[in-house]
């Protein structure tokens, strides 16, 4: 199973030099990406221009949406441009992770219908694939030429509309966080969809999970996702405790979902220092 790393995208306060120096120790250390969430009520860095300043400093690790909410971008056409312009400058390394959302206040915000999201999401990942497919037609096409090498498009979620749309129109499906257990059930459905689609190959699957290192480990993990997942109410405090804290639990949760069948972890920040990046390396890749 292959680890990734999030960026510190959505820790309120990281600095442009915190983030380019978080993605450069990234690639460094061997994660298999860079991954990115997604908010627009928050004092968070935007996905798409986080990944853009992180493939600017780096060369080979691959920078991910895990996941972007595209039913309140509006637009599948630019959507699908933003992506081919960084599949192009990254050199091929972008992945697309794309989900519904479930946050009223940033649809409100955005001006799009919370209630119609599901349906506008179907419409724009066929919008979005189609775009990348003409991408190579000439002077009327929307974005650089991509179609020989679309970026990687998962689609996230966890009802039965989710794997549907992975199986219809992605490469495969990421689960947004849970246990271990919840992603192998998860997976298994994901493979009946794509069967009963008639598609041929493995999808690909992805899961989150949090981790914060260090002397400030437990102050860092609390602040920050107890701020972030407030509008959860108690739930917040499960996802608090949750988060890794120590060398042990993070390779236990690599460990238990690589048994569940999982192809890659991205695990996730709680501060912006760049010496978390370190810390975990040395949890996942140092025996």
């Amino acid at each position: 199973m292959d680890v990734g790393i999030g960026l510190p995208n959505t820790v309120p306060g990281t600095t442009g030099a915190q983030l380019t120096e978080w993605a450069h120790r990234a690639e460094s250390a061997g994660f298999s990406s860079l991954g990115t969430i997604d908010r627009v009520v928050y004092p968070n860095l935007d996905p798409l221009v986080a990944l853009s300043a992180a493939a600017a400093v780096t060369e080979r690790i691959r920078l991910a949406t895990s996941i972007l909410i595209a039913p309140y971008r509006v637009n599948a056409a630019l959507l699908a441009k933003q992506a081919a312009s960084i599949q192009r400058v990254s050199d091929g390394r972008l992945v697309l992770g794309v989900a519904p959302g479930g946050r009223e206040d940033d649809f409100a915000v955005s001006g799009v219908d919370f209630g119609s999201r599901g349906r506008r999401f179907d419409e724009m990942l066929t919008m979005i694939r189609e775009t990348w497919a003409e991408s190579g037609s000439g002077s009327g096409a929307v974005g650089p030429d991509v179609s020989a090498n679309p970026p990687e498009l998962i689609v996230g979620g966890s009802v039965d509309a989710a794997f549907r749309r992975a199986a219809e129109h992605g490469d495969g499906w990421i689960m947004g966080g849970g246990t271990p257990e919840m992603f192998a059930d998860g997976r298994a459905k994901l493979e009946r969809a794509w069967s009963e689609a008639g598609r041929d190959g493995e999808p690909r699957t992805a899961a989150l999970a949090y981790f914060s290192l260090g002397d400030d480990a437990e102050r860092n993990a609390g602040a920050y996702l107890g701020d972030y997942y407030a509008w959860l109410g108690e739930y917040a405090d499960q996802i608090v405790a949750g988060a890794a804290k120590d060398e042990d639990t993070v390779r236990a949760y690599v460990q238990a979902f690589a048994e569940a069948g999982c192809d890659e972890l991205i695990i996730f920040p709680c501060s912006a220092d760049p010496q978390q990046v370190d810390l975990l390396a040395g949890a996942v890749f140092e025996t």
